[in-house]
């Protein structure tokens, strides 16, 4: 008994399992090809970049060297060989109280912190109702009306509202009309950051919802199924599969944002300051045209400039650092 029970165990081990894949043999390793095959294989591509990348180098890379006026006393007629080294003389300006300093720095951190309460959100929120929306037909409709105004120049957009809110404009009249007294609304400083931050939402939100809906259109449809199934809600569905696929593209873009966060707007700010004054429109980047480019004192302007980089790119990465705290990736990787 126990011989035959031995044999059968034998054999069950001799045979092969049935459906068992045969082993492969490792092929040779590929190598790379070298980085000036790969440039030639890809040639047409690499010619069709390089105009955009022509103009990254000579607008972005080659025009970081005009930073050093901020360590001179520029002319521009001496230009920058000849003109005279002050050092960091051009910086005390940032630390020794200067009034319209202090006051551009304030206007730039108030419309700062508005647009990353109102403005970042909007498209986001926009983004969910035009997904939430069931028929792509009028989906399609409302994302066409809604991207026109990107395209609009800030001079045209401006223009816009001042004939719509503008002492003469749309709003005033029907006012004057009915016997009500007009309100003041592009020349009042008291509610020019609410003026400009809604210009801001109008123009761009649309056209930022783009990133947005391609990544709700990404989402994995059988998230919404089963959660559906464990009986959640529209919102707890929100909550749970959509908000969370959006994360990482909300964080690099909030990242990219900080990295621009003192730019709030040049064209916009500097077309509305006789309208309302300096003392509520003056933000960084008007404070350098109107010192440097309008007053001539360049190398007081570039010292600004150049610091305001430098807090974009520290901002950039400590965001960075902290996205790979918590488990993303952030705009790069460590």
């Amino acid at each position: 008994m126990t011989t035959a029970v031995e044999d059968s165990t034998t054999r069950r081990e001799d045979e092969e399992p049935t459906g068992a894949p045969t082993p492969r043999k490792p092929g040779p390793a590929k190598t790379r090809a070298p980085w000036w095959k790969r440039m030639w294989r890809d040639r047409t591509v690499l010619l069709f970049a390089l105009p955009g990348i022509s103009v990254i180098v000579v607008f972005q890379y080659l025009a970081l060297g005009g930073n050093v006026i901020a360590f001179q006393d520029f002319q521009p007629y001496l230009g920058i060989s000849k003109s005279l080294w002050v050092g960091f003389e051009n910086f005390q300006i940032l630390v020794n109280g200067d009034p319209e300093f202090l006051g551009a720095l304030r206007n730039t951190l108030i419309i700062t912190a508005l647009q990353t309460v109102f403005v970042f959100p909007a498209p986001i929120i926009l983004a969910l109702i035009l997904h939430s929306l069931v028929s792509n037909r009028v989906r399609q409709l409302v994302q066409s009306v809604l991207y026109l105004p990107h395209f609009l120049s800030w001079v045209i957009v401006v223009a816009l509202f001042q004939q719509v809110l503008g002492g003469a404009g749309l709003l005033n009249n029907f006012l004057r009309a009915n016997g009500w007294e007009p309100i003041d609304i592009i020349g009042n400083a008291d509610v020019f950051y609410a003026l400009i931050t809604s210009q801001v939402i109008w123009k761009d939100t649309g056209w930022a919802t783009i990133l947005f809906l391609a990544v709700l259109a990404g989402i994995d449809k059988s998230l919404y199924e089963a959660a559906a199934v464990d009986g959640a809600t529209r919102l707890r569905q929100m909550w749970h599969v959509t908000l969370p696929g959006m994360r990482p593209i909300i964080i690099m873009l909030f990242i990219l944002k900080l990295g621009d966060s003192l730019s709030v707007g040049f064209e916009q700010l500097v077309l509305q300051q006789d309208a309302v004054g300096i003392g509520v429109s003056q933000v960084l980047d008007t404070y350098v045209y109107n010192n440097g480019v309008v007053g001539g004192y360049w190398g007081v302007s570039a010292a600004v400039g150049l610091v305001k980089g430098l807090v974009g790119l520290v901002l950039v990465l400590m965001a960075n650092k902290v996205a790979h705290m918590f488990g993303e990736e952030g705009v790069y990787k460590a």
